[in-house]
């Protein structure tokens, strides 16, 4: 069974049922006092990096390299350990993440709920983000190294 995780502006009042409820911005949000966040975490170790926010400005038409680039930056040893905590929260029941973004389906906690939903070591995500990271001739994901016989400068079998 999948781990239930919800995503939510960090602004909107807590509800039944909604489990831990932790912050995944980096920075703190505006007008929000720590008291009165009712926070279980932040995990702002886990939140994309300065360089990649200011690149992505929440601007829809870059997500699906956002999802991409944010990926990445989560296979680093700091936020992939951060990762594997909220993991371990999530496997214990129901965890909501926190943003300040107005646009939540569009924010790095969806990308996590969506990492966090899926089984470990599934990436997720929709198949046409994803796509140009696959060789159309040998189907391998391009940054492991194409299959053999496959790539760029090798001679491909022909018809007899």
């Amino acid at each position: 069974m999948a781990p239930e995780v919800c995503v939510r502006r960090v602004y909107e009042n807590p509800e039944p049922g909604q489990g831990a409820r932790v912050l995944v911005d980096r920075v703190w949000p505006r007008g929000l006092r720590k008291d009165a966040a009712r926070l279980d975490d932040w995990a702002r170790d886990v939140a994309p990096s300065a360089e990649l926010r200011k690149w992505y400005g929440h601007d829809p038409a870059k997500f699906c390299e956002f999802r991409r680039r944010y990926t990445a930056e989560l296979a680093r040893p700091g936020p992939q350990a951060a990762l594997a905590r909220l993991r371990a929260l999530a496997a214990t029941g129901p965890v909501t993440l926190l943003t300040a973004t107005r646009d939540v389906s569009h924010s790095q906690a969806a990308v996590l709920a969506g990492l966090l939903g899926a089984p470990a070591g599934e990436g997720g995500g929709d198949a046409a983000c994803w796509a140009h990271l696959v060789c159309p001739d040998c189907g391998a994901v391009v940054s492991e190294g194409h299959r053999p016989g496959c790539g760029p400068g090798e001679a491909q079998p022909g018809p007899a």
